[in-house]
């Protein structure tokens, strides 16, 4: 099942790709546990065994520093919305350059958000017929949504999502927990102003990770 939908989610990228005239922008958006990054991971190896160069980037690594993040309060589901990542740099540094016009030259780092530290890393020219993956939270926003050329939204409940993430983190799986209440109100904002179901060109039911359900577009065969 997995790899049927890696294939059609690449045959879905290649398509687009071909229409354009610029590295295909591809943004994988969902919230935090759906499985972005590993999604991201496994459907470049596909693009890639097919010949096709990939640049993989994260909004994680578009974050503000920690001051910037957490100036409306470490608890603040407003502040994670609108503080938490550098929406100008990721579009300067990455995703204008990539699009009509763009000069080719990019960066996929503003922040080591681990060290809380800026970053001036050298530019990169994206070769010939680039495919960009970029995974993130909340990737819909109208701050991003027209620098996207192709959007694939995984899908995933609230209580497995904070499962897996209790699994990996050792956080707390209730998603009404104070600590986690950041991140719930704020894609629960996000879902009910920014329709990314409706809005995404593919929609993959991803609570069983090990087999996957293209939702959007329905006809398409899997198996």
């Amino acid at each position: 099942m997995r790899d049927g939908l890696l294939a059609a989610l690449a045959d879905a990228v290649a398509t687009r790709a071909s229409s354009l005239g610029h590295p295909c922008r591809v943004g994988i958006d969902g919230a935090d546990g759906a499985g972005k990054t590993t999604l991201r991971a496994q459907l470049a190896a596909v693009l890639r065994a097919r010949g096709l160069p990939v640049i993989e980037a994260s909004l994680d690594d578009f974050h503000h520093p920690r001051e910037h993040r957490y100036r409306q309060g470490r608890d603040s589901w407003r502040g994670y919305t609108e503080d938490a990542f550098d929406i100008d740099r990721v579009r300067r540094d990455l995703l204008d350059r990539l699009g009509p016009g763009g000069s080719g030259l990019y960066r996929t780092r503003s922040l080591d958000l681990g060290a809380d530290r800026a970053l001036d890393e050298p530019w990169q020219l994206a070769p010939s017929r680039a495919t960009l993956l970029l995974d993130g939270v909340m990737l819909q926003r109208p701050e991003l949504a027209d620098a996207l050329d192709h959007v694939i939204f995984l899908e995933a409940s609230e209580p497995e999502r904070y499962r897996r993430m209790a699994a990996r983190d050792g956080s707390d799986p209730d998603p009404e927990a104070p600590a986690n209440l950041r991140y719930t109100l704020a894609h629960r904002h996000y879902r009910a102003f920014c329709r990314p179901l409706e809005r995404a060109d593919v929609v993959v039911d991803h609570e069983d990770v090990r087999a996957p359900v293209l939702v959007r577009p329905a006809s398409e065969e899997v198996a």
